[in-house]
């Protein structure tokens, strides 16, 4: 069977998505893709047909990451890495490759996806997910990634990992005991027209630098982390006294709207000396119910801006 190189491509932005959740790192995810597409370059004489084309190259991104996975350790977010701190606690940062980090929907979500895998798709995505995909086993987690976001059988994984479908069924079950302990299994739609709203008043509000207009529209539980640093916030209070103090620096700020994790997130740029706008977060937001759940600005721009098309410094 003849297969062109730009037949391989194709499947570039499926393939991100499932290396993506696999790893909890966009960096990662690329590199896994590009080893993926060398193997099948030189593996296609191998290819009979039998499956699909992109089913083949999953079966080969599976077990690329599985490799990748086994060298390294899990990857985290900030409330799962100590308790919750107070806004005097000194700042320790952690190294890039000890964070998850946001993906940006353009490089994992496909524009040809119906509107019902599209669903499963963000959902998948999401931090929340990723960030309890981490707690598995990287072969619990490819079984589970492989029946319930692509829709394989029991058999059809094993034979992909090169087990039985016991060994599958089993792996399932324990997957999706600990997923349900982490409460991730809620689907989410698209934002409600209420729910674009309230990002209006978010965006509004942080150029104003409103901190209380900014902390009226966070729940009451909402989170506030920084990663590269442990250091998160609970709660408006806590958030409020932040904003005002050691996060005042961002009085300013402007931002540049994008999507990451099936998520709003936006580029957030502070003030400069030369009177430009440098990076200074990603900050991808948690939207649940009438409110913001969560409030995450990745600080690492040198990495992420490039990935989400952000420019590197934004004129006066």
């Amino acid at each position: 069977m003849q297969i062109a190189a730009t037949q391989l491509e194709q499947h570039r932005t499926a393939l991100t998505g499932h290396c993506y959740r696999m790893m909890g790192s966009v960096v990662d995810a690329d590199d896994a893709v590009q080893e993926t597409l060398v193997r099948a370059w030189r593996a296609l004489d191998r290819f009979d047909g039998r499956a699909s084309l992109r089913t083949w190259l999953y079966r080969i991104a599976t077990n690329v990451c599985l490799d990748m996975l086994a060298e390294g350790s899990r990857r985290a977010r900030p409330m799962e890495c100590g308790p919750v701190g107070t806004t005097e606690d000194v700042l320790n940062s952690l190294p890039r490759t000890h964070w998850l980090e946001p993906v940006p929907d353009a490089r994992v979500l496909p524009a040809d996806a119906d509107p019902s895998e599209l669903l499963v798709l963000r959902q998948s995505i999401r931090l929340a997910f990723v960030a309890a995909l981490q707690h598995l086993p990287p072969k619990q987690r490819a079984a589970l990634l492989l029946t319930e976001v692509l829709g394989w059988s029991a058999a059809e994984v094993a034979e992909s990992l090169d087990t039985s479908v016991a060994s599958i069924n089993s792996a399932l079950q324990r997957a999706r005991a600990t997923l349900a302990s982490r409460n991730v299994a809620e689907a989410r739609e698209p934002l409600s027209e209420e729910q674009a709203k309230l990002l209006e008043r978010y965006v509004e509000a942080f150029l104003r630098y409103d901190v209380n207009a900014l902390v009226g529209l966070l729940h009451q539980d909402a989170t506030l982390s920084m990663p590269p640093y442990s250091l998160w916030l609970r709660g408006p209070e806590d958030i409020r006294t932040w904003l005002l103090g050691r996060g005042s620096g961002c009085r300013g700020s402007r931002l540049i709207p994008s999507a990451a994790c099936g998520s709003p997130a936006f580029g957030q740029y502070r003030p400069a000396p030369d009177g430009g706008h440098k990076p200074f977060a990603l900050i991808v937001l948690e939207v649940s119910g009438d409110g913001i759940a969560g409030w995450n600005s990745f600080l690492d721009t040198e990495t992420l801006f490039p990935l989400f098309g952000l420019p590197p410094h934004l004129p006066a």
